[in-house]
């Protein structure tokens, strides 16, 4: 039998973490339980601070069009029915269902009551230090349907 030998690289596997969403989920209920609600908020602060500082740095630099590039296409990786509207001191993102969400319930796995914080409080600490705020005008916590709103908060 000949040995066969298959190279691929990260770049060309299809983008797939899906069940990540289920593993956080778990560890913020963790934390929920045992630490409370601000543990949970602390946390996605100090991690979306930190992983987000690129993202941070381009709407510092470039404004609400840094954050639709990148939301397009976080939404397009993960399959999510998504609209929105940029205007110059404006961006609104509709979401029709949180393509997490709905891969955790169509899984089984139990969504952490305060999932919701992984876009409000993200959101949030991606703005903070920028001319730009966000806030999290409606979200549904059985599919994750949002509306999500950053604004130019300061000149």
């Amino acid at each position: 039998m000949v040995k066969q030998v298959m190279r691929r690289a990260a770049g060309d596997n299809e983008y797939l973490h899906q069940d990540f969403h289920g593993a956080l989920s778990a560890g913020l209920e963790y934390l929920h339980e045992k630490y409370g609600e601000e543990a949970v908020r602390r946390y996605l602060w100090q991690f979306a601070r930190t992983f987000y500082a690129p993202l941070t740095e381009a709407v510092e630099r470039r404004g609400l069009v840094a954050l639709e590039e990148h939301f397009r296409e976080v939404y397009s990786l993960e399959g999510g029915e998504v609209r929105f509207v940029l205007s110059e001191d404006e961006l609104r993102i509709e979401v029709d269902a949180c393509p997490a969400v709905t891969h955790m319930r169509r899984r089984g796995y139990p969504v952490a009551r305060l999932y919701r914080e992984t876009t409000e409080t993200v959101n949030r600490a991606i703005c903070h230090q920028t001319p730009f705020a966000a806030e999290l005008l409606q979200y549904d916590d059985e599919t994750g349907r949002s509306i999500q709103r950053f604004y130019r908060s300061r000149s």
